[in-house]
């Protein structure tokens, strides 16, 4: 592949950087991907945030796993978002473990891996870390920042918090605040991974890390990507490889063993304080309360484009969500489009095969240059 596909990098970013929580920290660790070329006068560059497990790896191979992009269906030559038209930008988010600077980064205060001693830190501290890397990167202005789920939240984090730099926003099956069902499902998840034995407290980067809980809490967190029309048709009552129930607590169901293979698959790529620092990030999310508990207050400053869509089976972050924020940005006189999109894969839709997604985000990019 041309190298203008996919430049892989880590950068170190002077501090300091004050976080929501009070804390600040020093010099910042960045890992990110480059493709294609920034346009002469700077106007193509476009910044895709990833989801809660996501990464820099947008449109590239993983490197641990070996698996593509996770949006090469968007992201790539021909697509929506290209790298002969763009100049595409994807940086690790704060407090992730895939190169930028989290919990299992060493604190340079007792050259230990900071664990729990790491501040909590927030989806607007995320943003902030990536105008750290635009300024490094020389880029003052995006043409448009793309997200889904987790990085949908950071899209409208981008123009509420620097409502200069931003062109365009595309937020995809997201919200402007955790539900308290949210709340909960990760409240399930923190604490399989906190009692894991493993666990030590979160200092546990001596020794085996705490990989049967982290199992578990994405196991939990899984079956909230999906639908529940999706799981029957894939799955439904099927057995797994026997022809009869096994009367045990082996996966007798196809649908317990693939909720097994995923959840160890994931404790082979991510860490378990990261998890717990991003599903923290994501439930303290709450856009209006950080613009004087009126949500159109975020949006009244920037000048930006909006594009949402969600899907009609996502039940994590259901369309009511989009509309509501649709509603914010009306209130704000911001130019706005929304698509309410048919899929069966609930919200994981957005990181499949949609060309219906493909389209609209297409038509919105290029309806604005």
């Amino acid at each position: 592949m041309d190298d203008r596909y996919g430049l892989a990098r880590r950068v170190t970013l002077p501090g300091p950087l004050r976080l929501d929580g009070g804390a600040t920290l020093g010099a910042i660790d960045i890992a990110y991907e480059t493709y294609g070329e920034i346009a002469a006068d700077g106007g193509n560059a476009i910044l895709i945030c990833h989801a809660l497990t996501g990464d820099q790896h947008v449109a590239s191979a993983h490197p641990r796993t070996g698996k593509p992009g996770w949006w090469t269906r968007l992201v790539g030559p021909g697509k929506p978002i290209d790298p002969a038209r763009h100049f595409v930008i994807c940086s690790n988010v704060l407090g992730s473990c895939m190169g930028s600077t989290g919990p299992a980064s060493v604190d340079p205060s007792t050259g230990q891996p900071w664990g729990m001693r790491f501040p909590v830190i927030t989806i607007r501290d995320m943003v902030r870390a990536q105008a750290l890397l635009l300024d490094h990167l020389g880029v003052a202005r995006l043409l448009a920042v793309v997200g889904g789920s987790m990085g949908g939240m950071q899209a409208l984090s981008w123009p509420a918090t620097f409502p200069d730099r931003v062109g365009a926003a595309v937020v995809i099956a997201s919200t402007a605040r955790h539900s308290a069902q949210n709340i909960a499902f990760h409240e399930v998840g923190r604490q399989a991974i906190m009692a894991d034995p493993n666990w030590q407290g979160g200092d546990y980067h001596r020794g085996d890390p705490p990989s049967a809980g982290l199992a578990v809490a994405r196991m939990a967190a899984h079956i909230t990507y999906l639908s529940e029309a999706g799981l029957t048709e894939k799955f439904g009552r099927k057995l797994q490889a026997r022809d009869a129930k096994g009367f045990g607590f082996d996966a007798d169901f196809q649908v317990e063993s693939y909720l097994r293979h995923q959840g160890l698959s994931f404790v082979d790529r991510f860490d378990a304080n990261s998890y717990l620092y991003i599903t923290r990030a994501l439930d303290y999310f709450d856009l209006a309360e950080e613009h004087g508990g009126l949500l159109a207050n975020a949006f009244r400053t920037t000048a930006a484009r909006f594009c949402l869509v969600s899907f009609d089976t996502d039940w994590l972050y259901p369309t009511a969500d989009s509309r509501t924020i649709v509603h914010a940005l009306n209130a704000a006189g911001r130019a706005v489009s929304f698509v309410e999109l048919s899929s069966p894969y609930g919200h994981d839709a957005f990181l499949l095969d949609s060309p219906e997604l493909n389209r609209v985000v297409d038509g919105f990019l290029r309806g604005g240059r």
